[in-house]
């Protein structure tokens, strides 16, 4: 993985970042099953209107992949009328910010562990080495790395993170939606926001322990080609918009090393970001562009959004 640049790294550690925080969980294949009865999710959308609850204009959600092949990469003409009708682009984190040299500095400082942890320190002689060779491979000597949080080295070695170092003709065909929604905004002269700030999505890795963090590192490396194999999986999922799909393949690792972490990861975040979309939905248009991971289950986005009395509609 040679990266060629450090824009390009730095784009690819914002990718890391949200991408670690719609990771897998074990919620429970039943539960989403459940949730087709709770929610309009039986229908196979991305892209849902929001509307009811004296709000006087609709809003969308959007659920994203946050690394897809370029030539998988589609949004549909649903979508790209919802996003022009839009005042305001609203991500997990603002992706504006993102064009802030400064900021992308806060955050590479914020990606590392405190002065003195480096991966060594969680690791064994022969797990480090593992970890070790396989960087290599990828042309990024672990030593520029072992400050980095595990977690972060996690996505760099999965499905997801190997496609984005732009080393490869290959690797150069990856896109992130994010990254286009935010060009696309940028050119129409959108508003921007975010629902958690940078230094929140910092501190979910804080609330992990970095020996376990380190761990999951390991289990990653040792798992690469199956990684691939889900990476797949999910993205044929993603291009027949099935987000319960999804959401069962999410919640199919039963003995996840993230299940204690779930709720931090995924369940208290969707329940943060509802009053705050709602406050957001009251004042204008908003299209919201989230991880698909969030749409679905019974604790999910639209979920929540009709127990607090919107109404969901899908927009194929």
């Amino acid at each position: 993985m040679k990266i060629k640049n450090l824009n390009l790294f730095f784009t690819f550690l914002i990718v890391a970042l949200i991408s670690a925080c719609t990771t897998k969980t074990t919620q429970n294949a039943a539960v989403a099953k459940d949730a087709k009865k709770e929610i309009a999710g039986s229908e196979k959308s991305l892209l849902w209107e929001i509307t009811g609850k004296d709000l006087k204009q609709p809003s969308y959600l959007y659920g994203t992949i946050h690394m897809i092949p370029k030539a998988d990469y589609f949004l549909t003409p649903a979508t790209q009328k919802a996003f022009e009708a839009s005042k305001k682009v609203v991500f997990e984190i603002n992706m504006k910010d993102m064009n802030n040299p400064m900021a992308m500095m806060s955050i590479m400082t914020k990606a590392m562990m405190p002065a003195g942890k480096t991966l060594k320190d969680f690791l064994n002689d022969t797990d480090y080495k593992l970890v070790q060779k396989k960087f290599d491979a990828l042309g990024l000597p672990l030593k520029m790395l072992e400050r980095i949080k595990p977690m972060f080295l996690s996505v760099m070695v999965g499905g997801d993170g190997a496609k984005m170092d732009g080393s490869s003709p290959e690797s150069s065909k990856s896109t992130s939606y994010e990254m286009e929604f935010l060009q696309m905004g940028e050119k129409q002269k959108k508003e921007f926001g975010g629902l958690e700030t940078v230094e929140f999505q910092m501190g979910i890795f804080d609330s992990i322990p970095y020996k376990a963090q380190a761990d999951m590192l390991v289990k990653a490396v040792k798992n690469e080609g199956g990684g691939d194999d889900d990476f797949q999986k999910m993205i044929d999922m993603y291009k027949k918009q099935d987000i319960q799909a999804m959401s069962q393949m999410l919640g199919s690792e039963k003995e996840s090393d993230l299940a204690k972490y779930e709720s931090m990861l995924i369940t208290t975040r969707n329940i943060n970001w509802v009053p705050k979309m709602g406050k957001l939905m009251a004042e204008k248009t908003v299209f919201f562009a989230v991880g698909a991971g969030h749409l679905g289950g019974e604790k999910g986005v639209l979920t929540l959004l009709q127990k607090e009395g919107y109404k969901v509609k899908a927009m194929n």
